[in-house]
């Protein structure tokens, strides 16, 4: 009988030591993941749950490591937003900003990094072979320009502005440059309500967001009725 009870005694203890041992680590996994959460959150932007830029960059990169020239570069630029904020107020504002980022999201898909740059500017760079990119590209102008609905049911008229750089069309896979490229596009097409596809000379535009661009010839997708 005492040889049984010290057995239970035994394997009681043992069973205490893990059960303390197991509770650093229970409270290290809480704590792993609540730490893991405020990482991914601090990544994306509260509004629009968009990359925020640093962390679009990052992932950005990544794809063009991954898919090289079967790449695009897609600037977004949010057309007359400002009037939106100014007569509607900004939760309206708001509204039109998260509705653009749920379309570039759908439209994107899973592969590519899709950012909020700031303000009302976007940035997507996915995989888009050649041969599918006049579809594409002809889609999103038509998602970007479909009303925005509001909770109250008002209806708001939007419009975007885009840009696109693809590693074919500039020579280069540096996202630097890419970038430079299609904001110089976009901005020489501003309220065009059409595609601009950046060149070489694109990349080569000194000024901040190309607002001192020259004229270089761009080729242009319209946007669908």
């Amino acid at each position: 009988m005492d040889s049984v009870l010290r057995a239970q005694t035994r394997i009681g203890q043992r069973a205490l030591l893990l059960t303390i041992a197991a509770v650093p680590m229970t409270g290290w996994t809480v704590h792993a993941i609540a730490l893991h959460r405020r990482l991914a959150a601090a990544q994306k932007d509260p509004l629009t749950g968009l990359l925020r830029r640093d962390a679009y960059t990052a992932r950005a990169r990544q794809v063009l490591r991954r898919h090289g020239d079967d790449v695009c570069l897609v600037l977004v630029d949010q057309d007359h937003f400002k009037d939106v904020n100014d007569s509607l107020g900004h939760p309206a504002g708001d509204a039109v900003l998260r509705a653009t980022a749920d379309r570039l999201t759908a439209w994107a898909g899973p592969r590519a990094a899709v950012g909020r740059l700031g303000g009302d500017e976007f940035a997507v760079v996915l995989p888009l072979p050649r041969g599918r990119r006049d579809a594409r590209l002809g889609q999103l102008v038509r998602m970007l320009h479909t009303p925005v609905t509001l909770e109250d049911g008002q209806v708001i008229d939007v419009a975007a502005s885009v840009g696109v750089a693809a590693p074919d069309a500039i020579g280069t896979r540096d996202l630097s440059l890419l970038q430079r490229a299609a904001d110089a596009a976009l901005y020489e097409g501003k309220h065009s309500g059409r595609v601009h596809l950046a060149t070489k000379k694109h990349a080569t535009v000194p000024s901040v967001n190309g607002r001192r661009a020259g004229r270089p010839g761009t080729h242009l997708w319209g946007r669908a009725a």
